[in-house]
């Protein structure tokens, strides 16, 4: 995990104050703000795989799912995060493309 660049974007970004982390948090934002990318964990729950699923489509933001909750905990310095909504252009641009990279 210390090789992954998307982790280590969202761990920057995390510090920069770049992202909105939780369910409920996550949604409100989603719904009233700006936001460029939805890390979902692959282990969260159907209803809130649908949930945000569903919104990320209607407001056309990529999702990245290949993190577990205990892997974007971590890097958060929470337990577990199934949610982590990414606020800045700049860092999203660059996880895109690590992601493609990854591909």
């Amino acid at each position: 995990m210390r090789n992954d660049k998307v982790l280590n974007l969202l761990g920057l970004a995390y510090k920069a104050g770049k992202t909105v982390c939780g369910a409920a948090a996550a949604e409100q934002h989603l719904r009233k703000q700006a936001a460029y990318i939805l890390l979902l964990a692959e282990d969260c729950g159907p209803n809130n795989e649908e949930k945000y699923l569903r919104l990320s489509t209607q407001k056309d933001i990529n999702v990245i799912r290949r993190y577990t909750k205990e892997q974007l905990g971590q890097v958060l310095g929470r337990a577990q995060t199934a949610v982590v909504v990414l606020t800045d252009k700049g860092f999203a641009d660059a996880m895109s493309k690590a992601v493609q990279a990854m591909d």
